[in-house]
């Protein structure tokens, strides 16, 4: 019983110098504030380590255009269930939320300016076609509307077959094949979704001495 007392000392000794120890791992130490307890109620966005995020420009591309180029970005259709985008100089001109587009080919012209051929052949000299599908492309095309993609630049439309993928941006009047054209095919043994083939992604920027002075 005669111990009892230097215990209950020797106790309260040992509970104060953990409790310091706390309070200043806590607090940072002397002369430093509150950073520990700050980091602990600091969200990861607060943070100071925190990672900025990339820097995106026009249409969400990772660096700008050269000057006279305009900045574009499409994505086609996945599958029928997920509508296809086409931006332009960070202006969305077609898009499930504008409510714009619709199963097959969704066609953007850029240059001011629906039977596909009456869409298509009145086109002043030097308009942007964007195009990107969705669903299925190819089925109400016919030879004469193949001809006139092709006369725009593409190279893949006369291989378009039905629920295949493709984007493609040409021009009128254009001398020769668009670099800017995506095709994948319907295959049942490559196909990402039941039936159709992955969407496609293009994006990049487009010399203006294309379009229409």
């Amino acid at each position: 019983m005669r111990l009892a007392g230097p215990l209950r000392i020797v106790a309260l000794i040992v509970t104060v110098g953990l409790t310091w120890i706390v309070v200043s791992i806590l607090l940072g130490g002397p002369g430093s504030g509150f950073p520990r307890i700050q980091q602990l109620f600091s969200s990861p966005e607060n943070s100071a380590t925190a990672e900025p995020g990339a820097r995106k420009y026009k249409c969400g591309l990772p660096q700008p255009c050269p000057e006279e180029h305009l900045a574009f970005r499409m994505v086609s259709g996945a599958a029928n269930v997920i509508g296809p985008k086409i931006c332009l100089e960070d202006k969305m001109l077609m898009s499930s939320v504008k409510d714009n587009v619709g199963r097959g080919l969704n066609i953007a012209l850029v240059n001011d300016v629906n039977d596909l051929l009456k869409f298509i052949r009145p086109l002043h000299e030097g308009t942007l076609v964007f195009v990107a599908s969705y669903d299925d492309p190819a089925t109400k095309m016919n030879e004469e509307t193949r001809k006139l993609f092709s006369d725009l630049g593409s190279k893949n439309v006369k291989d378009l077959a039905f629920r295949d993928s493709w984007v493609f941006v040409g021009a009128k009047g254009v001398q020769n094949k668009s670099p800017f054209e995506q095709h994948v095919k319907n295959s049942k043994h490559t196909n990402k979704y039941e039936g159709w083939p992955e969407a496609l992604e293009m994006e990049g920027c487009i010399p203006r001495r294309t379009t229409a002075s």
